[in-house]
C-alpha cells in the first residue's frame, strides 16, 4: 500500500518559519553566480539502458527561484536547492566550461589548443554522454586529450565511458590522471564502494533520498547536486598517470596543470589542480558550497578534518594570490581573487574549528553526542551559505572527529557492552509496558517533541515490529523531523524511515557493485571481496586450496580457505587441489559464483585441472547479500 506523505504540523511550519532568522536570506549572490556564463539548457531528458527516464529537468520546476519555501522544507535547504536547480552548459571563463545539474556531480572541460581535458566525469555514463554532446555542439569538437579524476569517489569517475573509450585509454592516446598510485587509486575507488557496497548502497538509499518521490514532501535535491539518479550505468577505467607529490606538473592540450597532492581528506586519494595560464583553481571536494562530511552517513572511512584545513591553507599559500576563478566538481564557481581567498579561508577555518573544538570538549570529558549538542560555529563562519550543512552537518561532523581520533567507544562504560537493539527493546517494553510507551510517544508527538517520540517508540517497534500503531506514529514523527532538517541527507534518512515504516522495505534503485567496478578490481581486492562473502562458522573446518591462473595477465594466485577465512597470495601452491585458468572476466565468475564454474568450463571460458568438486564445496560456504535489508525494523 502506498501512503501519501502527511502535511507539516503547525509546530513544524512554525519551526521552519523561525529558522529563517538563523540564515543570511538577504545574501543572493549565489543565484547570480549560478546563472553566470549560461550557454544552453539541457536539450532533452536522460534515459537509462532500459528506456526509463533517469533525469528530467522538469521534475524540479517546483524549485523556481521565486517560489517560497513550503512548510515541509527547511528554508535553507529550499534556497540551496533553488540554486542547484539552475542547470545546463556554462562558460566559467575563457577555456573552462561546465555542465551542471543533470547528475549529482559536474563535468568540467578545459579547452586547450590541441584538445579537451575533462576534469571529473559525473556518476553516470548517461549524464556524461549528454554533457559531452552539449560540449561538442556549443563549445568545441576537439578530441579529448586527457581525463583527470580529482579523487576516488564514484560520482567523479562513474561516467568516464561517456567521455572516452577504454580502447583510447589502453592505447595511450588518452591518459587518465589521478591522485595516488594506480594501485592505490583502484584500491580506494573500488574497495570503498564495493567490498562494503551492499551495506553502503542500502544506507545511501536513505541518505541520498533515492527511495523518495521528487517534490516538497520528498526529495528536494542532494544539497551538492540535483539528485542521486536511479537506474544509471556506472563505468570505470583505471588511471594511467599518477600524481603522488605536490608540485607535479603535466602539459595537457597545450596547457600546464600543476597539482597539490591532498591524501586523507574528503577521499583517501585526492588532489587540487592549478592552471596558471587560466588562473583557474579547483580544490576538488575539499572546498564546496556546503559543509562536507567528516564521516559520511552512507558509510565510508572517517576523514581527517585537520587535513581539510591543512591542504586548503597550503593551497592558499601556493596560489591564493593569483587565483581568479575556483571551479568545483559540485555546485557553481567562485570568481575574483578576493572572493576566492575569503571562500577558501572560511572553509579552512570551519574544518579547523570542528576538529579543534571537538577535541577540546573530548579532553574535558564530553561524549561525542554531548559535544555535538553544544558546539556551534562562530557567526562569521556559520552564517556563510557555503558552510551550511547541505552534505555533512555540524552535528555529525563533530561526532566523526571523536571517531577519527578516539575510536568507536564514546567513553561511557554503559555503551561498551550493551545488549543488542532488539534485546534492549524487548526488556524495556517488558519493564515499562507497550501501552505506556505508546502513550508517551503520542504525548511527545502532540507536543512536537519529535526526537523523543522516535526514540521512545523505537523500543516498541523493535520489540513488536507488527505493532502498526507504533510504526505509524514513529513514521509521523520521523516525517516532521525530515521536514525540519536543513541537511538533505538527514531529511532523506528521516523521510525514508517514515516511508519504510508505513510501506515496508523499498527495492534498491542502484548498486555500487557494477560489472565495470568488479572487473576493474585489482586482483588482491577481488579476493578481499570474495572473502567477505565467506560464512565463517560454516567454513571453520574447511581446508581448500585453489589456484587461479589469470591468462590475460599471466598471473597465478593461490587461494586458501582455512580457519574460516579466505587468504590469497601471488604464485601457485604446490599443494593445490584445483587450478582454474582463464581471463580475469571469466575467473571473476568462478571465484564469486563458483557454482557457475562447470558452465563456464563447458563453454570454454575457463579450464579446470584437478578436483572440480572443490569449487562446489566453496559455493556452499559463500553468503549472498540481500540488498533490501531492514533498517527501521528488526
Amino acid at each position: 500500500m502506498t501512503y501519501t506523505p502527511k502535511a507539516a504540523t503547525p509546530a513544524t511550519a512554525a519551526a521552519n518559519r523561525e529558522a529563517v532568522a538563523r540564515y543570511a536570506m538577504d545574501d543572493r549572490q549565489d543565484f547570480a553566480d549560478a546563472d553566470r556564463g549560461f550557454i544552453a539548457p539541457f536539450p532533452d531528458k536522460v534515459y537509462g539502458a532500459d528506456g526509463r527516464v533517469i533525469f528530467d529537468a522538469a521534475r524540479f520546476d517546483h524549485l523556481a527561484e521565486d517560489a517560497p519555501a513550503p512548510d515541509t522544507v527547511n528554508p535553507s535547504l529550499w534556497r540551496q536547492s533553488q540554486v542547484i536547480r539552475k542547470g545546463g552548459l556554462y562558460k566559467v571563463v575563457d577555456g573552462v566550461y561546465q555542465v551542471r545539474n543533470n547528475d549529482i556531480a559536474n563535468l568540467t572541460v578545459i579547452e586547450g589548443d590541441s584538445g579537451l581535458v575533462v576534469v571529473d566525469c559525473m556518476a553516470a555514463v548517461e549524464s556524461a554522454t549528454q554533457s559531452m554532446r552539449m560540449i561538442r555542439e556549443h563549445v568545441s569538437d576537439k578530441p579529448v586529450a586527457a581525463v583527470v579524476y580529482t579523487h576516488t569517489h564514484v560520482d567523479h569517475y562513474g561516467g568516464v565511458k561517456g567521455v572516452v573509450s577504454a580502447e583510447d585509454v589502453a592505447s595511450g592516446k588518452v591518459p587518465i590522471i589521478a591522485p595516488g598510485t594506480v594501485a592505490s587509486f583502484d584500491k580506494h575507488a573500488i574497495g570503498e564502494n564495493v567490498i562494503a557496497g551492499n551495506a553502503m548502497t542500502r544506507r545511501a538509499s536513505y541518505a541520498f533520498n533515492s527511495l523518495l518521490d521528487f517534490g516538497p514532501s520528498g526529495c528536494v535535491t542532494c544539497g551538492i547536486g540535483i539528485a542521486s539518479l536511479p537506474g544509471i550505468t556506472i563505468s570505470y577505467i583505471s588511471p594511467t598517470d599518477s600524481i603522488t607529490e605536490t608540485g607535479a606538473r603535466r602539459e595537457l592540450a597545450g596547457l600546464e596543470f600543476e597539482f597539490l597532492y591532498a591524501p586523507d581528506t574528503e577521499a583517501p586519494e585526492e588532489m587540487h589542480i592549478w592552471i596558471p595560464q587560466l588562473k583557474a583553481l579547483t580544490c576538488a571536494e575539499n572546498a564546496n558550497h556546503s559543509l562536507h562530511n567528516v564521516q559520511t552517513l552512507r558509510g565510508a572511512r572517517t576523514r581527517d578534518a585537520r587535513n581539510f584545513a591543512r591542504y586548503l591553507d597550503e593551497t592558499l599559500e601556493r596560489w591564493g594570490d593569483d587565483a581568479e576563478v575556483h571551479y568545483g566538481p559540485h555546485t557553481w564557481p567562485v570568481w575574483g581573487n578576493r572572493n576566492i581567498t575569503s571562500f577558501l579561508e572560511s572553509q579552512r577555518d570551519t574544518y579547523k574549528y570542528i576538529h579543534d573544538q571537538a577535541l577540546r570538549l573530548a579532553n574535558k570529558g564530553y561524549t561525542p553526542l554531548e559535544a555535538a549538542e553544544v558546539i556551534e560555529l562562530p557567526e562569521d563562519l556559520g552564517r556563510k551559505w557555503h558552510n551550511r550543512g547541505y552534505h555533512g552537518t555540524l552535528h555529525h561532523d563533530i561526532r566523526a572527529v571523536f571517531t577519527k581520533e578516539l575510536g568507536m567507544w564514546d567513553g561511557d562504560p554503559v555503551s561498551l557492552h550493551p545488549h543488542p537493539p532488539v534485546e534492549t527493546a524487548r526488556r524495556l517494553v517488558e519493564l515499562v509496558g507497550a501501552e505506556k510507551i505508546l502513550s508517551e510517544g503520542r504525548r511527545a508527538y502532540d507536543s512536537a517533541d519529535y526526537r523523543w517520540a522516535v526514540q521512545i517508540l523505537h523500543a516498541l517497534v523493535f520489540a513488536e515490529p507488527d505493532n502498526s500503531e507504533a510504526r505509524n506514529l514513529q513514521a509521523d514523527a520521523y516525517e516532521q523531523m525530515g521536514y525540519q532538517a536543513e541537511g538533505p541527507q538527514w531529511r532523506g534518512i528521516f523521510l525514508t524511515a517514515a516511508k519504510e515504516l508505513r510501506e515496508g522495505v523499498q527495492p534498491a534503485t542502484f548498486a555500487t557493485a557494477s560489472p565495470d567496478s568488479i572487473l576493474a578490481m585489482p586482483i588482491d581486492i577481488l579476493f578481499d571481496y570474495a572473502a567477505v562473502h565467506l560464512i565463517g562458522d560454516k567454513a571453520a573446518t574447511a581446508d581448500l586450496r585453489i589456484d587461479f591462473h589469470f591468462t590475460d595477465t599471466d598471473e597465478t594466485w593461490s587461494a586458501r580457505v582455512r580457519h574460516g577465512v579466505l587468504n590469497a597470495r601471488r604464485g601457485a601452491s604446490p599443494e593445490t587441489q584445483l587450478t582454474v585458468s582463464g581471463p580475469k572476466a571469466a575467473l571473476v565468475g568462478a571465484l564469486l559464483k563458483p557454482a557457475s564454474a562447470p558452465e563456464l568450463a563447458e563453454s570454454g571460458r575457463i579450464t579446470l585441472e584437478g578436483d572440480e568438486t572443490v569449487l562446489q564445496t566453496l559455493a556452499g560456504l559463500l553468503d549472498a547479500f540481500e540488498p533490501n535489508f531492514e533498517i527501521v525494523t528488526p
